[in-house]
């Protein structure tokens, strides 16, 4: 439960939204922030407000208008419908799974991500990458956190391979279940600050939020021993507050994390390669035999390791589908509602 006297400031409520509140709406309206997301429903809190409530608006001009965990919304003195959601500083999405290519809202205002990785055989690479363009994308702090660091002999590999996905990461390893172990993060949640953890089922998320929270009241399950891999422990979105005053915002597990929307992103995780692009003789250059290609000379002089090449290959191109198929849909209902 939350303190119904809990200040919007220990929320998280700063100028940036406070000034996107007209004079008109602050005599009917007040704000509250999601604190959690369920089917048709939300979890909100605010100055003497901790209720569930719809999640229908009365307008929405699109699937980002739906509030998600983490977003600040106007809410009804009276009735506590929601008016409007507030502009996010930021907003984690992607598109859902499947393939009509709906939007998912993943959170929304997120000071730092930690991006959680176990030290097994589920740690990849390539997963990392996607997850810091993601972070890269949306203008947020990323720290890696290294997780089941007392079921491994070859940590010292793992921080090495993780040191190297961009300089100046941070990379924390922990044993979730050791409070002295969690302590250095629990640091970085200060009061009104919001951390999100990220990461795919098994790596060990819900049992980093029981001990950082210091209660056991979110189920975990053990992984598979053969590969390392996790069922979904977490199934919804939502925010837990810490004794020093800060929230985490815990997830459900995502292997698949298609991109969309990240160009940014791409060029600042795999800012090397970017760089290479542009001293290649063409400006069409594919990278694949045409002369002066800077990006196949780095690949044979041993500065470039294929294996990065052909994942930035591969998260360019999803991110090139995915945006323009979701360009196409925000497109098409204008089409045939002019049909009519």
């Amino acid at each position: 439960m939350i303190d119904p006297d809990t200040l919007l400031a220990d929320l998280g409520w700063t100028s940036f939204f406070s000034a996107q509140v007209t004079l008109e709406e602050a005599q009917t309206c007040q704000p509250v922030r999601v604190m959690a997301v369920h089917r048709g429903e939300i979890a909100v809190a605010g100055d003497g407000i901790d209720a569930q409530i719809s999640s229908r608006l009365p307008v929405s001009h699109g699937e980002e208008d739906r509030p998600t965990v983490g977003d600040w919304l106007l809410i009804d003195r009276e009735t506590l419908e929601p008016q409007r959601v507030l502009t996010r500083i930021n907003l984690f999405k992607r598109p859902a799974p499947g393939d009509d290519r709906r939007l998912q809202l993943i959170a929304a205002n997120v000071d730092t991500l930690f991006i959680v990785a176990s030290c097994n055989q589920d740690f990849s690479v390539a997963r990392l990458e996607r997850y810091l363009v993601l972070c890269r994308e949306v203008d947020v702090t990323p720290v890696l956190v290294l997780t089941k660091i007392d079921l491994t002999d070859d940590l010292d590999s793992y921080i090495a391979r993780a040191h190297r996905l961009q300089p100046g990461l941070a990379v924390e390893t922990v044993n979730a279940r050791d409070p002295a172990s969690v302590a250095h993060l629990t640091a970085r949640c200060g009061r009104g600050e919001t951390v999100a953890l990220l990461g795919s089922s098994g790596v060990g998320k819900s049992t980093l939020v029981n001990t950082m929270r210091g209660s056991d009241s979110i189920l975990t399950q053990a992984v598979r021993e053969q590969d390392g891999k996790g069922r979904h422990t977490t199934t919804v979105r939502q925010m837990h507050r810490l004794e020093q005053g800060g929230w985490l915002m815990d997830t459900p597990g995502m292997r698949e994390f298609q991109l969309s929307d990240a160009a940014t992103g791409l060029a600042e995780v795999f800012d090397d390669i970017v760089a290479l692009t542009l001293e290649c003789r063409f400006t069409n250059c594919t990278h694949e035999a045409e002369p002066g290609c800077a990006v196949r000379a780095a690949i044979n002089d041993g500065s470039l390791d294929t294996a990065r090449l052909g994942r930035w290959r591969k998260l360019s191109s999803e991110d090139q589908d995915n945006t323009g198929t979701m360009a196409e849909r925000r497109i098409r209902p204008a089409k045939s509602g002019k049909r009519k």
